[in-house]
């Protein structure tokens, strides 16, 4: 055993020993080799089922960057380009001016479509039709390009929407094909994830919340008019049978070696797979939109579906650090620098990356 092992599962075996966290996973990959795979706790605190490396977990917007893998994929068999129009590929997207919005944009959030229906119910997230619809309905908050902000569910539907269009298949199969199949972790990668396999998933449970934290927040954040309060991650969300197996490509159900894996496959050779070409990574790398999110208010960079700098840190400090975290302190990242791929999945939802951040720093000291 390594020590950079031993020193993940020490600290992983504390966070859960005391009570910060339930159950987690990290999974580090080195070149395209696997060289940390840890797990601790319960990934159902309620039977006590022991977490195991293969136990998917529902991470929120983790699932984003499988996401943006996909449409890199299909972008390199030339299916489309980063500055193909949307409406090119989805003539009814074209609706109330948005037939200037380009690939490019969706994949940096800067298309200017960042909001659902306030009306929006859980039920309807799980209905494509539906959500499609509403996308077509859409009316842009600013002009395509100009302005960044995060499109937390919109970016899931509008790429899964693209990806449909082109290959007459929803994103999901495309995803066990062209991504998960060939890296041999179909079975721990998923968008809509088959009822039968439910049994194996880690149960979500929320962190106790500072009541004061969302008074802290202004009334007037447009985040509160990007979805209703009903689709702010939780557990009971993260845990309902329809939501686990729906497609939704702003989430994913996931281990963290499934998702480590895959990003060592963005940037190399993993058992002989490779994803997209180094041009394509770079491309897909560089920062493409930076600056004061117009949704949640806090600076950020992204590049092609991915965001730039590692957590905890900025985009200034780790320009070669490619990834995203999701509600409730999960993350999955690489380093184009060192070859290194990140990831950390758990099942207690916390406001932070507070663990996230504490295992990476071991992961990038080691490096």
């Amino acid at each position: 055993m390594s020590d950079l092992q031993q020193q993940v599962q020490a600290a992983a075996d504390k966070l859960v020993e005391s009570g910060a966290e339930r159950g987690l996973q990290v999974a580090v990959y080195q070149d395209g080799v696997q060289i940390v795979d840890v797990v601790a706790g319960v990934a159902d605190h309620e039977t006590g089922r022991p977490v195991t490396p293969d136990t998917p977990f529902y991470n929120f917007s983790i699932g984003k960057g499988a996401t943006a893998a996909v449409a890199h994929v299909l972008a390199e068999r030339g299916l489309f380009g980063y500055d193909t129009p949307v409406a090119e590929l989805w003539p009814e997207f074209a609706r109330h001016g948005k037939e200037r919005v380009t690939v490019r944009h969706v994949l940096s959030h800067t298309a200017g479509v960042p909001g659902v229906p306030l009306d929006t119910t859980p039920e309807d997230v799980c209905d494509w039709g539906k959500m499609v619809a509403a996308l077509e309905d859409a009316e842009l908050w600013w002009e395509p390009g100009t302005k960044m902000g995060y499109h937390a569910y919109t970016f899931g539907f509008i790429v899964g929407e693209i990806v449909r269009r082109v290959t007459g298949k929803p994103i999901s199969q495309v995803l066990k094909e062209d991504v998960a199949g060939p890296l041999g972790v179909a079975d721990e990668l998923y968008f809509g994830m088959p009822e039968r396999e439910h049994a194996r998933l880690a149960r979500l449970e929320d962190a106790p919340m500072d009541p004061s934290a969302w008074g802290e927040m202004p009334a007037d954040l447009p985040m509160f008019k990007a979805a209703p309060m009903s689709l702010m991650p939780n557990a009971e969300l993260g845990n309902r049978p329809d939501y686990l197996s729906a497609d939704i490509p702003a989430g994913g159900k996931t281990s963290a070696r499934a998702i480590a894996r895959m990003y060592a496959a963005l940037l190399g050779e993993v058992d002989g797979v490779r994803l997209i070409t180094p041009e394509r990574l770079r491309e897909a790398t560089a920062i493409v939109s930076s600056g004061v999110d117009e949704i949640f208010g806090m600076p950020s960079a992204w590049g092609l579906g991915f965001g730039i700098g590692r957590p905890g840190s900025s985009p200034e400090q780790t320009p070669t650090v490619f990834g995203i975290g999701g509600a409730g302190g999960s993350t999955a990242w690489a380093d184009t620098a060192t070859g290194t791929t990140f990831a950390l999945t758990k099942n207690r939802l916390t406001h932070d990356f507070t663990t996230a951040e504490l295992i990476g720093d071991l992961v990038t000291a080691a490096r």
